[in-house]
């Protein structure tokens, strides 16, 4: 170490520059690569998902996914819902955040703007008025969008953003 001998000038700034560049460095990396889903969770673009396998209502459904730092899932892009359906069961269907509070005005549950044309309705959904809750589901069509019951019992995903460390 350098108590015992003197460092060359040199070398000692050196080495301050390379430990700070260090650090620059890892700091850089930390930002991009150290975002994470807790175990369980699938991760795309900036969230991450879980599909939760006990049947629920709607609300029990947002209630569980609060439980955990989340809520229902959230849909605002083609990719997201194809991201999401090759995750899923086609025998089941499944809660999303969209709900329907009164006279057709769907409400995400996360505040953010319900966007019509960024919607994955089944063919002639949503179609009953009483019918306030959405899942996604699979029909011989593919997948899409269903307009149900809240009371209904079905499974769900919940959404929670990436975990930035």
């Amino acid at each position: 170490g350098c108590k015992e001998k003197q460092c060359p000038e040199k070398l000692a700034k050196w080495d301050l520059l390379k430990i700070y560049s260090y650090i620059i460095v890892m700091e850089h990396y930390a930002m991009i690569k150290m975002n994470c889903c807790p175990k369980d969770w699938k991760p795309f673009s900036s969230h991450c998902y879980f599909t939760v396998s006990d049947s629920a209502s709607w609300s029990e459904s947002e209630e569980k996914c609060s439980r955990m730092g989340a809520h229902l899932m959230v849909i605002h892009s083609q990719e997201e819902q194809d991201f999401i359906t090759k995750i899923l069961d086609a025998k089941a269907a499944y809660y999303i955040g969209l709900s329907d509070p009164g006279h057709r005005q769907w409400r995400w549950v996360d505040q953010t703007p319900y966007n019509e044309s960024a919607t994955f309705w089944h063919s002639s959904e949503p179609n009953d008025n009483k019918e306030q809750c959405v899942v996604v589901s699979h029909r011989d069509s593919g997948w899409g969008w269903n307009d149900i019951l809240c009371s209904v019992t079905q499974k769900s995903v919940c959404q929670m953003k990436k975990i930035y460390l």
